[in-house]
């Protein structure tokens, strides 16, 4: 079972696999960031509105006006946090997008580009070479 486990672990689209997983979580912490504090900062400049702290008190002994803060005192229903991770998702969404249609871009042109012809295959080169020395040498 050690060997099995072995032979899948280490089977090329495995380490591929782990190896996306890895970047997607680099790349989700960049878009995090981005989103965080670029864009909401931004947004909220232009409004007037920071989302972060956009909650509703689920009980009356909240009443912080910091998110942080309110969460301490009980249950929040935290919207602008919500907004703020959809559009994280959106911008990852729409990234993915952009790659895929590269990718596929790339994959259309490969097709599209002649392949070099064959090399012969060694017993037909050979066959060429005999034909070559008979014709030079009368029998």
């Amino acid at each position: 079972m050690l060997d099995e486990f072995k032979k899948f672990a280490l089977r090329g689209n495995v380490v591929d696999l782990a190896i996306g997983v890895i970047i997607g979580a680099a790349f989700g912490k960049i878009v995090d960031s981005l989103v965080s504090d670029i864009i909401m900062p931004f947004i909220g400049a232009l409004g007037g509105v920071d989302f972060s702290n956009y909650f509703i008190g689920l009980n009356s002994s909240v009443t912080a006006p910091v998110l942080v803060e309110a969460r301490k005192q009980g249950a929040v229903l935290a919207y602008g946090s919500f907004v703020t991770v959809a559009l994280n998702f959106l911008i990852i969404a729409f990234v993915l997008f952009l790659v895929v249609q590269g990718i596929n871009r790339l994959k259309r042109k490969e097709e599209a580009m002649p392949a070099p012809p064959a090399p012969p295959a060694e017993d037909v080169v050979l066959l060429g070479e005999i034909r070559d020395l008979l014709k030079q040498k009368p029998v």
